[in-house]
């Protein structure tokens, strides 16, 4: 059994669907508040056709939140920030219906909106019938969840509602808590756990005309990489990614974005942050005034464009003020004189780290899967074995957990 004290001032936010386990729920809600845990409630329509809204909101003494639309609501608690003040996700029971909701990333209630803007653990206990729960696609939807880090408990096996037997029961309410309470110890014991990261990672696309545009060939997989690591780690990481072909990393939050310009706008956006990793390739410059028809060959020769220099994203979140995050880390992609050129960006940019790496043709750097890197700091350089990119990731979150261990 999980220790419980672990629970005293969480904040849970508790998802009920509609199955006919949803009593359970209000059990669950009391053995949470007992524990010292605060608990806030999103209620689905076809939740409510199994306990009341009136039973819950007494029981958690909050508000309980059920209709997407209610302007009142999203006036006072918008979806986003009520799927962000929690700490925990819960979904108890997770219907057949909800879990594919999420595994296809829908949005077409407030469970489902919740569930799918928050950048918190999220815990999930199926309850469903025997064959519902045994079906090839519930279970390919499970699997695809827990491959992106949610969570589950149970569900148990036992006679069903149905008079069938077999798995499909959820879990007791104090097995649940049992679960929740495990997941905030092995996030305590994680060296990131409290602490936000903002990651950039990918190229930047930057548009000549509707058809063209000035990029690089940067995968993304070495920015992927160091987001996963640092949530892995226990930080809260919101991935600021360029156009690329690579899966969203699990555990974090990821804005999509094309331009330099859009990419510094939600970097901004995502701040205040502890940490930034700036391992986006972002196009040093862009065309001033591109144009809005594709342009054709008319015989006269090539077009000539004018090009203005993108906004500096490293120099602008290293910048002192109350926003900079404790430690800035940039990459600087050379072709030659790696260590000379990424010591004097450092300096320039004012950040606090540089990764160093030589992506001469040749060198397999760009869109390979191994990546050779020098870390440089105020203190000297560290410079690495050739290694897989999700093996350096893990070397940088472990040095970066290093640096806040001592603070």
């Amino acid at each position: 059994m999980a220790d419980h004290a672990i629970l005293a001032g969480k904040r849970v936010l508790l998802v009920v669907a509609g199955g006919i386990a949803a009593y359970k729920s209000l059990d669950l809600i009391r053995r949470l508040r007992e524990r010292g845990a605060t608990v806030r409630a999103v209620l689905t329509e076809a939740g409510a056709r199994f306990v009341t809204p009136l039973s819950v909101q007494a029981l958690t003494e909050d508000t309980v939140y059920r209709d997407l639309w209610s302007l009142t609501d999203e006036s006072e608690m918008g979806h986003i920030r009520l799927s962000r003040e929690a700490d925990l996700l819960v979904v108890a029971p997770a219907t057949a219906n909800l879990l594919a909701r999420m595994a296809a990333g829908m949005a077409d209630d407030l469970a489902a909106t919740v569930l799918l803007a928050t950048d918190k653990p999220v815990l999930v206990a199926p309850a469903m019938n025997v064959r519902m729960w045994q079906h090839a696609a519930t279970q390919a939807n499970m699997a695809l969840l827990e491959s992106r880090g949610v969570r589950r408990v149970g569900p148990n096996e036992g006679v069903m509602a149905c008079n069938e037997y077999g798995p499909g029961r959820m879990a007791e309410p104090m097995e649940i808590v049992d679960a929740i309470a495990a997941i905030f110890a092995e996030d305590a014991h994680l060296p990131l756990a409290g602490r936000h990261a903002v990651v950039t990672s990918g190229p930047t696309h930057e548009p000549i005309d509707p058809v063209r545009y000035i990029a690089n060939r940067s995968s993304g997989k070495q920015g992927h990489a160091i987001a996963a690591a640092l949530a892995k780690l226990g930080a809260a990481v919101t991935l600021v990614s360029g156009p690329t072909r690579l899966p969203d990393p699990p555990g974090c939050s990821v804005v999509h974005i094309e331009t330099a310009r859009e990419m510094l706008a939600a970097c901004e956006a995502a701040l205040p942050a502890d940490i930034a990793v700036c391992a986006a390739a972002v196009a040093d410059w862009r065309v001033d005034g591109p144009s809005d028809r594709k342009l054709k060959k008319d015989g006269g020769g090539p077009p000539a464009l004018a090009l203005t220099e993108n906004p500096d994203i490293l120099a602008t979140l290293s910048r002192p003020g109350e926003r900079r995050p404790a430690l800035v880390v940039g990459f600087a992609a050379e072709t030659g004189d790696v260590l000379a050129y990424a010591t004097a960006k450092r300096a320039r940019k004012c950040c606090d780290w540089i990764v160093a790496n030589d992506v001469s043709p040749g060198t397999g750097t760009f869109g390979g899967s191994d990546n050779t890197v020098h870390l440089i700091r105020a203190d000297g350089v560290e410079s690495w074995p050739t290694m897989p990119k999700d093996a350096v990731a893990a070397r940088l979150a472990e040095v970066v957990a290093g640096y806040f261990a001592g603070k």
